[in-house]
């Protein structure tokens, strides 16, 4: 018996009293409060501030007596540590980054001063704020006439200007915070402020619309151009490695390619089966064509969600709780929003896209076509029932704290798992025309992987993603724009389109091994990957097999095979 004032009974009383998911809690909220006081992404002091606090986090968190730790506690260290080792990579890169564009934004300082300044509550004076905002003017209003009347002479490249054009909109919705906060209850505030802040406003929209147009090539009004930010190979290592991703980008780009090569192979089968031989882009038109009328679509979706629910329910695939199956909501999205997401989305509810009524002709015919009937089959599983909708069920209620290590991996990989699964499963039954709906998501995927990857690797334009999509899958060309959009304009991770189809591999590699092993039965096996909440899939699989785990832990598994 080990006794509690001994050295290894005080550490095991350390484990159990500040445990892994109180760690982690204290250090999403700790880290949400950081980032709301610095909501200003090139602001130094959120920088500073950021890894100052990670640092400290990991020191403490490496002494901690991770042997002592039982599994779950072995993997949510490991999950923190990475996470926060990620967070910091991301700090240097993102301020690396942010120096390139300092050339375009000298004025920057002054201004992140006055705003974080509200932030603090501190006394101003409203003389010397204002000839703050008339010395800041003038820097902005030397940046205008540069790049007016010099745009060669400047010297950044086209992802640099879009990157200092998106900071100069961030610094402009900050600082009109900033004003409205003192606006009106301090006279002297108005008096003095007012005019040197309207000025200040109007230049900062002038700069960003003069950065956009004449470095970057984006005529004001153009709402749909695409350009992205590359992060190179040695971002893409890093994003790698947070994943738990034992492999190279080059090697990624070879299971895609592996990937689509044997979609190519299933399409031809099931264009046979429809008449057209190999031709399985005649094939794809055809099913194209067989979509919902005007006002049906929504009857449509609410049918194939019943059949999907079904399916999973009588063949004991994995549990849906009655919350989840009967209290889903069903939207329509916007012909704005269908720029950038053309299909479906899922999660709480379902977004259904199909085009309205005041859409052109050629988009309402290129949205139903986009959105047939067996594309639609398809994408209901993927977003709803067993797919996302279920996903985000359970994971708000089985280890919420793990939400912290979201990551498309997870999220994604396992609603494309399952369309895997379905094309395996002869008991869900697949016309050929339903095969070709099918394949077109699983080529989609493969291409995703190829394109986002070689993006980042700064081996494809975004039109030429664009011209694969069309090209190769068979995109409408509105909907392939719309999906570059979406994978580039930097809403997403870099991994994130990569990540359905690697993560879907990966989650199909591990029901391998425990599932057709007759390690655990199916259903069981669904059901405790959803309650082990967001993770990488390798550190999923050393909680599932109950491997051994180190304090230094590295990806090393190796899940694809030809």
């Amino acid at each position: 018996m080990v006794s509690v004032t001994s050295p290894r009974g005080i550490a095991i009383q350390r484990a159990q009293s500040d445990t892994m998911r109180n760690r982690i809690e204290r250090v999403t909220e700790d880290l949400r409060d950081i980032t709301k006081f610095f909501p200003i992404e090139i602001s130094p002091g959120r920088a500073q501030n950021l890894n100052e606090y990670l640092t400290s986090e990991l020191e403490s968190l490496q002494s901690q007596p991770f042997d002592l730790y039982d599994q779950q506690s072995k993997v949510d260290y490991l999950l923190l540590k990475n996470y926060m080792e990620r967070q910091l990579r991301g700090l240097d890169l993102n301020c690396k980054q942010n120096q390139k564009t300092a050339q375009l934004l000298p004025f920057a300082d002054k201004l992140l001063e006055l705003c974080e300044a509200r932030t603090r509550a501190e006394t101003i004076s409203p003389k010397d704020v204002a000839q703050k905002l008339f010395e800041a003017n003038a820097q902005i209003a030397s940046v205008i006439d540069k790049v007016k009347s010099e745009p060669n002479d400047i010297r950044v490249e086209k992802t640099t200007a879009f990157r200092a054009a998106q900071n100069i909109d961030s610094l402009q919705i900050n600082l009109k915070e900033w004003f409205e906060f003192y606006k009106g209850y301090d006279p002297l505030f108005d008096w003095w402020v007012a005019q040197p802040y309207g000025a200040v406003d109007n230049n900062l929209k002038e700069a960003a619309e003069s950065v956009r147009e004449l470095l970057v090539g984006i005529h004001p009004g153009n709402k749909d151009a695409i350009v992205g930010n590359p992060i190179g190979r040695e971002g893409l290592l890093s994003e790698l490695l947070a994943e738990s991703i034992a492999y190279t980008p080059e090697e990624l780009i070879s299971i895609g390619e592996n990937e689509f090569k044997w979609c190519v192979h299933e399409l031809k089968k099931a264009s046979h089966s429809m008449g057209f031989q190999d031709n399985w882009k005649q094939s794809l038109d055809e099913v194209r064509n067989d979509f919902a009328e005007p006002g049906k679509q929504t009857q449509l979706v609410r049918d194939l969600t019943q059949e999907a629910i079904s399916f999973v329910e009588e063949n004991q695939l994995v549990t849906v709780p009655p919350i989840a199956k009967e209290n889903w909501q069903m939207f329509m999205m916007s012909p704005e929003r269908q720029k950038v997401n053309p299909f479906f989305l899922g999660g709480e509810s379902i977004i259904v896209s199909y085009p309205t009524g005041e859409m052109d002709h050629e988009a309402k015919l290129m949205s139903m076509r986009g959105n047939n009937i067996h594309f639609s089959r398809a994408t209901v599983f993927h977003e709803m029932i067993p797919g996302h909708h279920l996903q985000m069920h359970i994971i708000a209620r089985y280890r919420p704290y793990r939400r912290l290590f979201d990551t498309p991996f997870w999220i994604e990989g396992w609603a494309l798992y399952w369309e895997f699964i379905l094309w395996d499963d002869d008991r869900f039954k697949k016309t050929p025309r339903n095969r070709i709906g099918m394949l077109f998501w699983r080529l989609h995927r493969c291409a995703r992987i190829i394109f986002s990857i070689k993006f980042h690797l700064g081996q494809m334009s975004p039109q030429e993603c664009i011209d694969l999509l069309v090209d190769e899958v068979g995109h409408e060309r509105a909907t392939a724009e719309g999906e570059v959009r979406r994978s580039l304009n930097g809403d997403y991770s870099p991994l994130y389109q990569a990540g359905y189809m690697l993560g879907a591999l990966q989650i199909y590699a591990l029901r391998k091994e425990m599932v057709e092993t007759g390690q655990v039965a199916e259903k069981n096996f669904h059901d405790r990957f959803l309650r082990e909440n967001c993770m990488p899939i390798e550190l999923m699989r050393a909680l599932m097999k109950d491997e051994h785990l180190s304090r230094e832990h590295k990806p090393s598994w190796k899940f694809y095979m030809d």
